[in-house]
């Protein structure tokens, strides 16, 4: 049998759901990038599962998600923030992280619909100094938004999950596994959801390997990756992925399309 390639995201929130499968090259070929290269391998038939970007899914009527998976949220995220040089009311222009697909549509959806103002957008290169330099905000997403030093360039940290839990009182699905229909057997499913479950379990192992020797750090990791980020993908965490899908798509700013799972 033709091993699955996949296309998993790099950052430090998504190793959990990667826990183990580099043992597993018998089934599966695996690539690291950023995410919006995840959704792009996809896209063009690179890769047949990606760790893609929540609107990825809205791309292709064929992709279908691996169900109870992703990297989601309910609440601060930290890894996922606006900074801004002014109150967000104030704000009348935003660098949007390239490497950024989900991200930029969220923070689209709040400036539309919680914050009221209507921005201009601006992609750029992950480098918040630079960022700000040209425009009130700029969307940071991963490991350098989790670890960006913004009080030094005198900014404020706009965490989007805390807004979107407030603005809606749901959780948030930032990215999750997809491909096209046929590309997964059933038991591809569980050995996925088997990663997930493992990588749980040894969040302090992958917090050590990040560390670097740093105890500090290590702590921060394992905080953030056992507090911050939740990886099952069920119940309420459907509900807030319809909603956003459905605010995205009333705002003009995606395809209308709900949810749908490899059985």
């Amino acid at each position: 049998m033709a091993r699955v390639r996949i296309g998993a995201v790099g950052y430090l929130n998504a190793r959990p759901l990667v826990f183990g499968l580099e043992r597993r090259a018998d089934r599966f070929e695996i690539r690291f990038d950023v995410p919006s290269e995840c959704a792009r391998l996809l896209r063009n038939g690179v890769t047949d599962l990606g760790l893609v970007p929540a609107v990825e899914f809205l791309q292709d009527a064929e992709y279908r998600i691996v169900p109870g998976v992703a990297v989601a949220s309910k609440g601060p995220v930290e890894s996922v923030a606006l900074y801004a040089r002014r109150p967000i009311a104030e704000v009348t222009s935003i660098a949007l992280d390239r490497s950024s697909n989900t991200s930029a549509m969220l923070v689209r959806v709040l400036s539309a619909a919680r914050w009221r103002i209507d921005p201009t957008f601006v992609e750029a290169a992950p480098n918040l100094e630079a960022m700000t330099a040209g425009c009130d905000a700029a969307l940071m997403i991963g490991d350098p938004a989790l670890f960006a030093q913004h009080e030094a360039l005198g900014l404020e940290k706009i965490d989007l999950g805390a807004e979107w839990t407030a603005f809606t009182g749901l959780p948030f699905v930032w990215a999750f596994w997809a491909g096209r229909s046929g590309a997964l057997a059933p038991a591809d499913i569980d050995v996925l959801q088997a990663a997930r479950d493992a990588g749980v379990e040894g969040i302090d192992a992958i917090a050590h390997a990040h560390a670097a020797g740093d105890d500090g750090r290590r702590e921060r990791i394992a905080a953030y990756l056992r507090n911050r980020i939740r990886y099952h993908l069920d119940g309420e965490f459907v509900e807030g992925l319809r909603r956003f899908y459905a605010l995205a798509s009333g705002l003009g700013l995606a395809p209308s399309r709900s949810p749908a799972f490899y059985d």
